[in-house]
């Protein structure tokens, strides 16, 4: 008998082990919190985080709020040394236009003509280029999102992780644009 629970102590012990060192260090689970990244990540859906996946432009991340106690959910658009600007709803980085394909559905949805106003990244942070170090984020609901045309860039140290996959709801199970 004692051998018995000696082995499922063993067995709950290695477990939790695991559990904690995978919470830890690959990915954690989290949920989503207000409409800023809507449509493509919903109040109260549940989301799996990476903590060992790169980060590349238009991925979205969760990170320690600067502003508040939570954490936020946002689309990075500027990696470091970029020059970011929105000029009549466009985005250019680098001089570059890009499409910004996971705001087509918001803008049907929400009703948006314009979904993002004028933003010049000199102009409102006083920085030409995103520093080192740092990303610049925006959330996918333009018009409600506080992001960094808010609380300004977000440091490395601060990132939690990579959203890549949503647990719940069910129907929207799966990889996350």
């Amino acid at each position: 008998m004692v051998k018995e629970i000696f082995s499922w102590l063993k067995a709950i012990v290695i477990a939790l082990i695991i559990v904690f060192v995978v919470r830890e260090f690959l990915m954690t689970p989290s949920i989503v919190k207000g409409d800023s990244m809507i449509p493509n990540l919903n109040d109260g859906d549940r989301i799996i985080i990476s903590k060992i996946s790169s980060i590349d432009r238009f991925d979205e991340i969760a990170f320690l709020a600067p502003d508040t106690d939570d954490n936020y959910v946002k689309r990075v658009i500027g990696l470091p040394g970029d020059e970011v600007k929105i000029k009549d709803d466009h985005l250019y980085v680098n001089g570059e236009r890009f499409e910004e394909f996971y705001l087509s559905s918001s803008k049907e949805l929400l009703g948006y003509q314009i979904m993002t106003d004028d933003f010049d990244l000199e102009k409102e942070t006083g920085s030409r280029i995103v520093p080192d170090g740092q990303y610049f984020v925006l959330g996918d609901n333009r018009r409600i999102s506080r992001d960094s045309r808010d609380f300004g860039f977000v440091s490395e140290e601060t990132i939690i992780g990579k959203v890549v996959f949503r647990i719940w709801p069910l129907n929207a199970l799966g990889t996350t644009n």
